[in-house]
């Protein structure tokens, strides 16, 4: 009996050891703050890349997290991939294989309590998520089976009684027709009195005096040379034009909400004659993780031929959008975006009016040559850190020195000075 209860004393330390260590590991699993591993996530800008329920540039963190319960491997994918895959891991390599080798950043910042809290949040995110699919009923869409045969019979009967109805009162109509043909009306003296009465005696009146049409006439002709004028004046001006776009991009929530600068989208406005429409690989700086679920950012992925599932794209399946142009200037007539905007100083603005408060994109001026002409004459010059009227000071200067500027360092040789 003495050795068996020396065997279970020896035996005793290590399996209270063993249990110790399990609530531990338990409670440290357990005391992971979501709230904290909420804000740590976006602050760590995890939110570019990584999603609680859906794939994105990097795997869908709810459903790994929900099935490994290796919590020390998953701190340490989050504060070092990097060191997981040099070292061989088969985990690592697995998921940094499948994202074509795109490696995550490392964020040694992280201690093991965030990382704690990062997985308490993906954890407990994903099981809310879950939560609400399973209270959401799944409704089967309703089949068009095109309207019922109650209303269809219904609309017969209205059609075939107002057919009899109406074949009813012409009869009536017919039958009265005849009775007064036969036998004859005889109307009261009053409403013969009222019969004969010229009603258009005031105006065959008013036409006798000659003074009178003249004014009339007078008047008709200057309100319609006025309308003409007025028609031929605005001939091909398109203040206003406002046409439905293949994509509704909104100027309103990207420049005014969300106070992206013009020139992040329109570069050439700032550095050559045109502005630009931007190309749809700056959408996709942002697209490619932001509102990827919306139909507009799916037009999008379907011009580019882009899978957003696999990060990849089909350059079969690309083509161009079709976007409408809104402002059109005649041929004849040279505009320059970055000498208004650069050299000038002119906000996009004074042109295209508040472009950061429109939901879609309008002509805001007229852009005729007399619009052009009264900025022109109401716009001072600020020659300050100008380029360009640098170059014409220092022409002026040499021409004061007695010598001879030449086209050049007035701008001559630029290339838009020859090529439209």
């Amino acid at each position: 009996m003495r050795s068996i209860s020396l065997i279970f004393k020896q035996f005793t330390k290590p399996v209270l050891l063993a249990l110790c260590l399990a609530v531990l590991g338990f409670s440290a699993k357990a005391q992971g703050d979501p709230a904290k591993g909420e804000g740590l996530f976006k602050s760590n800008a995890c939110s570019g890349c990584h999603a609680l329920d859906k794939r994105m540039a990097g795997p869908a963190l709810g459903p790994i997290m929900k099935e490994d319960t290796d919590d020390k491997w998953l701190t340490k994918w989050i504060q070092n991939n990097q060191a997981l895959i040099a070292a061989k891991d088969p985990k690592a390599l697995k998921i940094y294989n499948e994202f074509g080798q795109a490696g995550m950043p490392t964020f040694p910042g992280i201690t093991d309590a965030d990382a704690a809290d990062i997985i308490a949040y993906v954890r407990d995110g994903y099981k809310k998520i879950e939560e609400e699919k399973a209270k959401t009923p799944v409704v089967a869409g309703a089949a068009d089976k095109g309207p019922s045969d109650l209303v269809v019979y219904g609309l017969i009967g209205v059609i075939i009684l107002a057919f009899i109805i109406i074949l009813v009162l012409n009869r009536v109509i017919g039958t009265l027709e005849n009775i007064v043909a036969k036998k004859g009306v005889v109307l009261e003296p009053e409403l013969v009195e009222a019969e004969q009465v010229d009603r258009f005696a005031g105006l065959k009146k008013m036409a006798k005096n000659k003074k009178l049409v003249f004014f009339v006439l007078l008047c008709a002709v200057i309100g319609g040379s006025a309308w003409q004028w007025n028609i031929l004046w605005n001939t091909d001006v398109h203040t206003g034009y406002q046409p439905v776009q293949p994509i509704k991009y909104s100027h309103e929530l990207h420049a005014g909400i969300m106070k992206i600068e013009c020139q992040y989208c329109h570069s050439g406005a700032f550095k050559s004659k045109n502005a630009s429409i931007p190309s749809l690989n700056v959408c996709m700086n942002c697209h490619n993780a932001v509102k990827t679920e919306s139909p507009e950012i799916q037009k999008i992925y379907a011009a580019l031929g882009y899978d957003p599932e696999t990060r990849s794209y089909d350059a079969s399946k690309a083509h161009p959008i079709q976007w409408v142009r809104i402002h059109n200037l005649p041929d004849l007539a040279y505009f320059n975006h970055s000498q208004h905007t650069t050299v000038g100083g002119i906000k996009c603005q004074t042109c295209h009016g508040p472009i950061e408060t429109m939901a879609e994109v309008k002509q805001y001026s007229p852009l005729t040559m007399k619009w052009c002409i009264q900025c022109h004459k109401r716009t001072e010059v600020n020659a300050k850190g100008s380029a360009y009227y640098d170059q014409v000071l220092a022409a002026h200067d040499e021409i004061k020195k007695g010598k001879k500027p030449t086209v050049a360092m007035m701008g001559g040789i630029e290339c838009g000075k020859c090529h439209y």
